[in-house]
């Protein structure tokens, strides 16, 4: 990859400075692909500013010092956001903190181990999202990478399609290194604070604001699978009980704010997530006690006007 100067990057640009796209990165302990991740957006093409705000999370193997000797070289493109303590292990998040610092209109996110192929993506989404204001969020596919080359498309064709403003309330899935979004997310409400899978949550708090826009003819970026992945390499148990955690928050979220058909939506994928969750045995156990439950009530309101005659 050819490595531009921030003159070169700039040029296309003309007078204007003030990022219309913010790059939102989030690294720790990531030294091996940091680089390629940042040359990654150094090679975007747009004519419209972008800025790149790199949020490190005190990494302690030289991501922070690589993280820095880029923000020489290129000051007036990356903002680095360095800690000294870790803030995920106080319980903090970078969102909504990272999003708030962000002065795009839109919001294009990768974490620090992935990276993009395309070097018109953001300009693709971009000049989609501003000709569609009814779209709040753009998106394509990935290719799962490891040490032994490509394990196939992270989506797959069955997401590989545009999303209505209702699926992403129900947290439809997308690849979340692909995403480019409209600024919107500005507080994180109370109930998903502990929710492990963040992205969902965007996802489904963008809903809100419009439809999602598959866009087929954007290069697969690269999701890497590596033993220092915060998601990819969990166990399934591990997987499966992020998901599990998350759907309940959302439940309880939409719960709080009257939204009934949002919250049996998550309550039922609750429930399918804990009898994913547990044995052969316990799930006959399970059904047999929802069964029991649901004949008893049935019994009841079959009785009532009985009861009352």
């Amino acid at each position: 990859m050819n490595i531009r100067t921030e003159q070169d990057i700039m040029q296309r640009w003309g007078e204007a400075r003030v990022p219309l796209l913010s790059i939102l990165c989030p690294a720790f302990n990531q030294r091996a692909f940091i680089a390629a991740t940042l040359d990654s957006f150094l090679a975007q093409r747009t004519d419209f500013p972008f800025e790149i705000l790199i949020n490190d999370d005190a990494s302690s193997d030289g991501t922070r010092e690589i993280i820095q000797a880029y923000a020489q070289r290129y000051p007036k493109l990356i903002r680095p956001v360095l800690h000294e303590q870790n803030q995920y292990q106080q319980g903090k998040l970078f969102f909504p903190a990272l999003f708030n610092l962000a002065k795009g209109r839109y919001l294009a996110y990768c974490d620090g181990d992935d990276y993009w192929t395309d070097p018109l993506k953001l300009q693709k989404q971009v000049d989609f999202l501003e000709h569609h204001p009814d779209y709040v969020i753009t998106y394509h596919d990935a290719v799962m990478v490891s040490e032994r080359g490509e394990l196939g498309l992270q989506l797959g064709r069955a997401y590989q399609r545009d999303a209505t403003a209702l699926e992403l309330m129900q947290g439809r899935r997308i690849s979340t290194l692909t995403a480019c979004f409209r600024n919107v997310l500005r507080e994180l409400p109370r109930e998903l604070e502990q929710a492990p899978l963040m992205d969902v949550c965007w996802w489904s708090l963008l809903g809100a604001h419009g439809k999602g826009k598959y866009l087929s003819h954007i290069a697969p970026g690269g999701y890497r699978v590596h033993s220092g992945g915060i998601f990819s390499m969990r166990s399934e148990k591990k997987k499966l009980h992020m998901s599990l955690q998350t759907a309940a928050c959302l439940a309880n979220y939409y719960h709080h704010r009257g939204q009934q058909a949002l919250y049996e939506h998550f309550v039922t994928q609750l429930f399918g997530l804990s009898l994913a969750a547990v044995s052969p045995w316990q799930k006959l156990s399970a059904l047999g006690l929802m069964l029991a439950n649901v004949s008893r009530n049935l019994c009841r309101r079959l009785a009532l006007p009985v009861g009352r005659g």
